[in-house]
């Protein structure tokens, strides 16, 4: 069985940047919408956990579960891409909307997990796990970005396109927010909700824009 240090390609006494760099690449390389496939996402996934828990080292204990948890600083994301409630017919109020989508174990593309570091936006920690989530201007002018917070919290350093009753909502913007709660549940993609539909731009006015439309 491979090591984690061979899933991600790098020799055991790398330093963290360089694990980094590695990761990064190799989750984008892994992922389904490139090529990849949801066992090679996860695998390499779960080799930067196991690295990053300590693999290699005395600390290291595989029977402990939380050990990831408990190690990696930053905020455990939890998400749905809006486009799957149509799917499945659940709706964005549903307290159990998290529990359904585990149960399905959805693509990665569709719901899943990953870790946003301390310093890092919400769309910059996904982009380094390997999505593609919509965007458009990554300054907070449009909602092209948006997501629904339904538990957890993302601080924005500024808003001028969300009104407070959006806010309320738990409506966000992922280029500019930056999650503070040590766990986030989130429903990303949400741009086409009709109260958000006038707020996005054209993305192609910004060239390096995601989009599905």
């Amino acid at each position: 069985m491979d090591s984690p240090f061979d899933v991600l390609g790098v020799d055991p006494d790398a330093d963290e940047a360089e694990i980094v760099e590695s990761y990064r690449e190799r989750v984008k390389e892994a992922h389904p919408d490139q090529g990849g496939s949801v066992d090679e996402f996860r695998a390499v996934q779960t080799a930067y956990e196991r690295i990053r828990a300590g693999y290699g080292t005395e600390e290291y204990d595989p029977d402990r579960e939380d050990i990831v948890e408990q190690r990696q600083p930053g905020t455990q994301v939890e998400y749905i891409d809006y486009a799957v409630l149509d799917d499945y017919a659940w709706d964005l109020d549903d307290e159990s909307l998290f529990e359904k989508a585990a149960d399905e174990r959805l693509d990665p593309a569709d719901g899943g997990r990953f870790r946003a570091p301390p310093d890092e936006t919400l769309l910059e920690a996904a982009e380094d796990s390997g999505h593609a989530w919509p965007y458009a201007c990554r300054g907070g002018a449009c909602a092209n970005c948006a997501v629904a917070v339904l538990e957890g919290e993302l601080e924005m350093p500024s808003n001028h396109v969300l009104s407070s009753d959006m806010i309320e909502r738990g409506l966000r913007l992922s280029c500019i927010g930056t999650p503070t709660t040590d766990e986030m549940k989130v429903v990303y993609n949400v741009k086409h909700l009709p109260d958000l539909d006038e707020l996005r731009l054209p993305p192609r006015q910004f060239g390096q824009a995601h989009s599905d439309d």
